[in-house]
């Protein structure tokens, strides 16, 4: 059987909120395939999974969120896949939100919470502080970096899962990979509901909310590293410059820490080049894609005009 959309939902001990979940989601999606990924429950998670009609994908073992979205990316075969949260927070009439958009020409829909709809202030903080960093690197705005609730075009996505990270992040790295490839990523405001209270989060606030910052950094200098090295190179040249001044000033001369500094400057710089041109190089095949798909497309519209 062939699928338009695919929902995938990976899910960790998540057996009780599953019970309310999936038939909501059949009673709205009676033609869509629904994927649970059952990621290392000790709870009967593939039990309500199987009971309610729809693919599970069992792994051994924890293996994190990334490595769940990843492993039910490869078993669907939809051409656009949702992903949402299995605990609840997701409202399946939302959906339809994202796939209306894909209508418009987007390659990717996020579903985007709103600032009360986070579980605290610290979060909230956090998450604008994350979005506003990652708009700067991308140059485009982004209004929720974390979101684990989209929709994306399942030959583009299956593209990007060699990079995705096992754990939590994959909704940043998955973002950036389509803005860096020149795929138009849309957001559609949502609101967040409550958890059931039997799941609970399985992000820590503090150590993850460094881990996000050093993935933040990294997949800046995987997707845009001019924007990353150059701020660097700039400093470095700067501190230079400031320094040379201070010792010509000061002694007459050239100082070995002026010198230096220059140096790494420039090495800097020339590193930022490299990655670039190494970046783009993930991005090849994307961009070749889109560009067959949009001259099928204008030949098709060419036909139609002939046969009118």
């Amino acid at each position: 059987m062939t699928y338009e959309t695919s929902i995938i939902l990976p899910a960790k001990n998540e057996a009780e909120s599953l019970k309310t979940l999936l038939p909501e989601l059949r009673k709205h999606f009676p033609d869509s395939e629904i994927i649970v990924v059952n990621d290392g429950s000790t709870d009967n998670t593939a039990e309500i999974g199987t009971q309610n009609g729809v693919k599970v994908v069992n792994h051994v073992y924890s293996m994190g969120n990334g490595a769940a979205i990843k492993s039910g990316a490869r078993n669907a075969e939809g051409s656009i896949l949702v992903f949402m949260d299995a605990d609840g927070q997701h409202s399946p009439s939302d959906i339809n939100k994202l796939l209306d958009m894909f209508n418009d020409g987007f390659d990717m829909v996020v579903g985007a919470r709103q600032l009360d709809s986070h579980a605290s202030l610290t979060r909230r903080i956090g998450n604008t502080i994350y979005n506003r960093l990652a708009s700067w690197m991308t140059g485009y705005p982004i209004e929720d970096l974390t979101s684990g609730f989209r929709a994306a075009r399942a030959r583009h996505f299956k593209k990007f899962l060699y990079l995705l990270p096992n754990k939590f992040s994959y909704p940043t790295t998955s973002t950036m990979a389509f803005f860096r490839s020149g795929l138009p990523v849309g957001y559609v405001p949502i609101r967040a509901r409550m958890r059931t209270s039997e799941s609970k989060s399985h992000i820590r606030l503090f150590h993850d909310g460094f881990r996000f910052l050093i993935i933040i950094v990294k997949i800046g200098a995987l997707f845009s590293p001019m924007r990353f090295f150059l701020p660097i190179s700039g400093t470095l040249l700067l501190a230079g410059l400031c320094y040379y001044g201070y010792t010509y000033y000061s002694w007459g001369r050239l100082t070995n820490m002026s010198a230096i500094l220059f140096l790494s400057s420039l090495l800097t710089f020339l590193i930022g080049i490299v990655s670039e041109q190494i970046s783009a190089l993930h991005y090849k095949d994307i961009v070749e894609t889109r560009r067959r798909t949009s001259r099928s497309d204008d030949l098709a519209a060419d036909n139609t005009h002939s046969d009118a």
